[in-house]
């Protein structure tokens, strides 16, 4: 057992010692990697330390830090009954938009992949524009359900008699969280779409005729043997994006249905985080929430990274 040990011990010696040399080696190339470095540091892993550290401590911005250990999560989870809507809400979301945004940011780029050169470059546009637009596509949907008769939608179902007052979409809360789930989706084609348009382009064209060589029938086979595999970083990428974009929103649902929206109907978990961060300045328990909303995106990037090890097998 103790030469065993010691064996053990002079390997990972070794091995340091070995790793020290191609750092010495190799210390030009750290040299250019530095202000990678610092800045990712800096804003990425830092911020996410200091935010875990103050979610165990109570922090008002203007007394030093308290700890008060699980405090923050004990509260949330089992106190804050405005946060488990929120939760609700924000899973609700996540679930129908996510899924459904991605798909259709593939099916999209798929089909304009298609169309002639000049064709393409014009579509990528028009279907990309509404995620850059912003504040615009929040006027256009306000426009569209505004709450009274010169609202566009409540013209056209009294038009057709198919309801006799306006209704309130904005503020009812039978309606707020649909409506922004369509605005959501209507602006969901944004970076995964232009990644996957990307990585359609920079598809080899003679794996496809090898492909239909080697059985290949139809256009699912070739999608499915072919295509996805040679696209599996921007899937990946495009997963991440639509996962990030479906647990932050926020923006939307503040906008359209204001804020606090009517019984908190389309509250979301950033929604409620931006209340005690930037409101009540409740550092430590807006800590909390950014805290627990990265360990389930972190786990939900997991479970989509072993679905995708299983396209084309």
């Amino acid at each position: 057992m103790k030469e065993y040990i010691q064996k053990y011990f002079i390997l990972r010696k070794h091995n340091f010692q070995v790793a020290c040399k191609k750092a010495k080696r190799s210390k030009m190339c750290y040299l250019f990697l530095a202000p990678y470095a610092i800045l990712f540091f800096a804003f990425n892993i830092l911020p996410v330390a200091t935010s875990i550290f103050f979610s165990f401590t109570y922090y008002n911005v203007l007394e030093a830090p308290k700890f008060i250990g699980l405090q923050n999560y004990i509260s949330l989870i089992l106190q804050d009954d405005i946060f488990l809507v929120g939760v609700k809400n924000t899973f609700l979301i996540a679930v129908i938009t996510g899924p459904l945004g991605y798909i259709a940011s593939f099916l999209f780029a798929w089909l304009i992949n298609e169309l002639p050169r000049w064709i393409r470059t014009i579509a990528v546009v028009v279907f990309y524009a509404p995620s850059i637009a912003g504040t615009g596509v929040y006027i256009i949907f306000s426009i569209l359900f505004r709450g009274d008769a010169y609202g566009q939608v409540n013209a056209l179902l009294m038009e057709m008699g198919i309801i006799n007052t306006p209704i309130l979409w904005l503020t009812n809360p039978d309606y707020m969280l649909p409506i922004c789930m369509i605005v959501i989706l209507w602006m969901s084609l944004g970076s995964g779409f232009l990644s996957f348009v990307a990585g359609l382009q920079g598809i080899d064209r003679s794996q496809y005729e090898a492909g239909y060589m080697d059985g290949v029938k139809n256009r699912w086979q070739e999608l499915w043997y072919i295509t996805l595999p040679n696209m599996k970083p921007m899937l990946m990428f495009g997963a991440v994006m639509a996962i990030t974009g479906a647990f932050g929103v926020c923006d939307v649902t503040m906008t359209l249905c204001g804020y606090p929206s009517t019984d908190y109907a389309a509250r979301t978990v950033v929604t409620h985080l931006f209340d005690y961060g930037f409101s009540r300045f409740e550092m430590g328990y807006a800590s909390a929430i950014a805290t627990l909303l990265f360990l389930v995106m972190i786990l939900c990037n997991k479970a989509i990274q072993s679905m995708l090890r299983r396209v084309g097998t």
